[in-house]
């Protein structure tokens, strides 16, 4: 496979698994750490380290609108809910297993 097919399949894939995120808003940005140790901030901060690489001018509630499909204090006043104690003691249980962020401001 040349790279441009390769580059155009993961963001066929990207955009997938934003479109799939932004439809489960009732999956909250702790339990897709505490399970798979990334979450849509993380996809955002990935995202944004990707354009500084390009050179390109994009703040980081730039990339999280992308992410979110809306701006992020209106995802949060919308479908972010308070995490229990339960959720926050898993959190720093498995923060040895979270993503490491390139470009992580």
């Amino acid at each position: 496979m040349d790279d441009k097919t390769r580059t155009e399949l993961e963001a066929a894939a990207f955009r997938g698994l934003v479109e799939h995120l932004q439809k489960r808003t009732d999956v909250q940005n702790i339990d897709l750490m505490n399970l798979a140790g990334f979450c849509r901030n993380c996809l955002s901060k990935w995202y944004r380290a990707a354009a500084d690489e390009r050179g390109l001018d994009m703040t980081y509630d730039d990339a999280r609108t992308v992410v979110y499909g809306m701006p992020y204090d209106d995802w949060k006043d919308k479908f972010q809910h308070e995490a229990t104690d339960e959720q926050k003691r898993l959190y720093e249980e498995t923060k040895p297993l979270h993503a490491e962020i390139s470009g992580h401001k």
